[in-house]
């Protein structure tokens, strides 16, 4: 294992298995304190064309491997991983912001991540078989696939693009965000002792490299997780050479409860779907519709529990809510909590945000806005909850569904009938009863409308990193 010890103190891109740096760096900030993380290279052209290049001549072999093969890398790679948890959590704490225990259940993720897509079977589909003839449904890698990895979950969403683009057989460069390049980055340097030079490499950059790889034309796949504006772009950018694209993008979940649940086991558990990674998650419960019979209790009661939860640096005991990624999501957020005012809306916990010397937001919870009012209609990313009252059945599945997105959804009841019932209505990409964001490498995961296209993960997301190709054998010439 000593040998699998990773150095977290410098930070360099990976192409072609070699740590290389630029001319130009840059350096990300450390949300709880204001003070600058290590320099990362900021990537040009140049560096985009040699990584391009050395991915293109490693996918004719790799392509060549097993699964078998690309199992047993992959393994060996998750192993890694966990031999260097402690760190990676550290690190991910310093650059994103979350509790240690947050961090430390997401590095945990990205290894069972890796086993559980690798222990997936892609199987080939015999469409018809006669004398004569037999045709088959197979499922060929597609090429080079770009990663796209947002700033919330650096560590498993860049493991839950890395995992299928490789075992399906494809070669993958990692571009992880410009506020959270950390983890990314020495998760690929890590993989550069399980895979062949070119297979998995990284490069890190500004608001520039984005572009320039959607629009290349030697990338063949873009997984892009992230908001809906840049989801947009990346689709239009990809249009240029007809890449193959999926895309995770925004959430404004709402969650239903009903007036029959046990009010008292249900809180502690919307309480912290509600505020877990400061609500910067496009999976937390974002509008929360109670039922007008236990409305008050329920409120009453959600109160006092998110009053237990600690704000803090992420590195202090016991803390849960840590502060906002950024300084653009600090902004955005302090100017959506202006709404509060300017539309008099009623905070019955927080209301305001505080200067600090970190991104820190106490959690905000508004009683009852109406449905037109903008913590309502927009996606926060900061924790801040509009709770809803609801007595119609078929006007809160109206009110749930109204919006454009459709990523998440909760339906939270005693009587598993009903709850079927209403979670059968509501139009998103997961539908939880009685929990939510509740994920696992096996279970396909993406958005309705304009949440996404397509799925990350499970049998279905692993064969987006492929392509369909129909074999027609005629027995007899």
């Amino acid at each position: 294992m000593a040998a699998q010890v990773l150095d977290f103190s410098t930070y360099y891109n990976i192409i072609n298995n070699k740590l290389t740096s630029t001319a130009i760096t840059r350096h990300a900030i450390n949300p709880a304190t204001s003070q600058p993380n290590p320099e990362v290279p900021i990537s040009t052209q140049e560096d985009l064309d040699k990584a391009i290049d050395a991915a293109q001549k490693a996918f004719k072999t790799w392509s060549k491997t097993s699964f078998e093969e690309r199992r047993t890398a992959l393994h060996a790679y998750a192993d890694a991983i966990e031999a260097n948890a402690e760190q990676f959590a550290q690190t991910l704490t310093m650059e994103q912001g979350k509790p240690l225990t947050q961090s430390s259940t997401e590095v945990g993720m990205a290894s069972a991540w890796i086993r559980g897509i690798s222990a997936l079977e892609i199987p080939n589909n015999i469409i018809e078989e006669t004398e004569e003839k037999k045709i088959v449904q197979r499922y060929t890698p597609i090429g080079v696939a770009g990663a796209i990895v947002p700033w919330n979950f650096p560590v498993l969403l860049a493991i839950g693009k890395i995992a299928p683009a490789v075992y399906a057989g494809n070669t993958v460069i990692v571009k992880p965000s410009p506020f959270a390049p950390y983890c990314g980055l020495k998760l690929v340097e890590l993989a550069t002792r399980f895979f062949p030079p070119g297979v998995v490499q990284c490069l890190s950059g500004d608001d520039t490299l984005g572009p320039m790889i959607t629009e290349h034309a030697g990338i063949d796949k873009i997984s892009f997780t992230g908001s809906i504006i840049t989801g947009k772009r990346v689709m239009a950018s990809c249009a240029k050479t007809l890449k193959r694209v999926t895309l995770e993008l925004g959430g404004n979940d709402p969650a239903i409860i009903c007036e029959d649940v046990d009010i008292d086991a249900v809180i502690p558990k919307v309480g912290i779907l509600s505020y877990l990674c400061s609500a910067q998650i496009c999976m937390m419960i974002k509008r929360l519709y109670v039922h007008e019979k236990i409305y008050d209790e329920f409120m009453q009661k959600l109160v006092a529990f998110v009053k237990t939860l600690k704000v803090g640096d992420g590195t202090g005991a016991d803390t849960f809510v840590g502060p906002v990624q950024n300084k653009m999501q600090y902004e955005k957020a302090k100017e959506l909590f202006g709404s509060i005012t300017t539309e008099n809306l009623n905070a019955v916990l927080g209301g305001t945000i505080e200067d600090s010397t970190g991104y820190f937001i106490h959690p905000t919870i508004i009683d009852n806005p109406p449905e037109n009012s903008r913590v309502v209609q927009e996606e926060p990313f900061a924790p801040i909850l509009p709770v809803m009252k609801w007595s119609d059945e078929a006007d809160v599945i109206d009110r749930a569904n109204a919006l454009e997105t459709g990523l998440g959804s909760s339906v939270w009841c005693s009587d598993l009938d009903r709850a079927a019932h209403i979670a059968d209505q509501l139009q998103s990409g997961s539908v939880w009863v009685n929990s939510h964001f509740q994920v696992a490498p096996n279970v396909p995961f993406g958005g309705h409308k304009q949440s996404g296209m397509g799925v990350e993960w499970g049998l279905t997301g692993l064969l987006g990193y492929c392509n369909s190709q129909t074999q027609w054998l005629n027995k007899k010439p």
